[in-house]
C-alpha cells in the first residue's frame, strides 16, 4: 500500500474564505497547501491527462472522478519529487478536493485525514458581498449575480453533505468563518496544537 499523506481538509461554501485560509496556512512552515482549482489551471494540455480534461471541458461536462483523483495524485507526486512537499515533515492541506463522496472514497488509498475544517458562515449577506467583490475584482461579472451565487451554494451543499458524513464526526471541526482571516487561522492553529498535530 502506498504512503498515505497526513491531511487536513478544508470545506466551506463559496464566499467562506476557504481559498484565502488555505493559502495562508500553506505559507506556514510544516504545511503544504494544494488547491484543486490551481491544479487544473496549471494542467499541461499536451499530456494524456490534459487531453482528457480538455475533452470534457470543451463539451461543458464534469471530468470523471477517477481522472480528477488521478490528476491530483500525479500533481502531488510531482511536488514530492521536487521536494516542495515533504510528507514526512509537512501536513497536507487540501482545498477543493475531495469534492464529492466518490472522490472521498477514491482518495482513502492516498490520504490519512486527520481533521476536516468546515468553515461556516452564518451571515449570508456578508458572504454575498464577499463574492460580489471578488467577481468584480476578477472581472467575472456573471458570478456577481445573486441567482448564480445561490445556485453555487446549493450545489456545494448537495455535494459536500455526503462527504462530511463520510468522515468520523469527531474529525469534523466547525469553524466560524465570519471573522478576519487572521482570527480564523488563529482558531485553526490553536485547535491543531491542542490535538498535537503541530508543536
Amino acid at each position: 500500500m502506498p504512503q498515505r499523506y497526513r491531511t487536513i481538509l478544508l470545506f466551506g461554501r463559496p464566499g467562506s474564505g476557504k481559498g484565502t485560509i488555505g493559502k495562508v496556512l500553506g505559507a506556514v512552515p510544516g504545511f503544504f497547501h494544494m488547491a484543486c482549482g490551481d491544479t487544473f489551471r496549471t494542467l499541461d494540455l499536451s499530456t494524456d491527462l490534459g487531453k482528457i480534461f480538455a475533452d470534457y471541458s470543451s463539451r461543458g461536462e464534469l471530468v470523471p472522478d477517477e481522472s480528477t483523483v488521478k490528476l491530483w495524485k500525479v500533481t502531488c507526486n510531482a511536488q514530492v519529487d521536487t521536494h516542495r512537499y515533504r510528507p514526512d515533515l509537512d501536513l497536507l492541506i487540501l482545498d477543493g478536493i475531495p469534492r464529492n463522496l466518490e472522490q472521498a472514497k477514491l482518495m482513502e488509498e492516498y490520504i490519512q485525514v486527520e481533521r476536516v475544517f468546515h468553515l461556516v458562515c452564518t451571515d449570508e449577506a456578508e458572504m454575498m458581498a464577499r463574492l460580489r467583490r471578488r467577481a468584480l475584482r476578477d472581472n467575472r461579472f456573471d458570478d456577481a449575480s445573486e441567482d448564480v451565487i445561490r445556485h453555487r451554494w446549493q450545489v456545494y451543499t448537495d455535494e459536500t453533505r455526503p462527504v462530511l458524513n463520510f468522515y468520523a464526526p469527531e474529525k469534523i471541526e466547525r469553524v466560524d468563518a465570519m471573522g478576519s482571516p487572521a482570527k480564523v487561522i488563529h482558531d485553526i492553529l490553536g485547535r491543531m496544537m491542542g490535538w498535537g498535530l503541530i508543536k
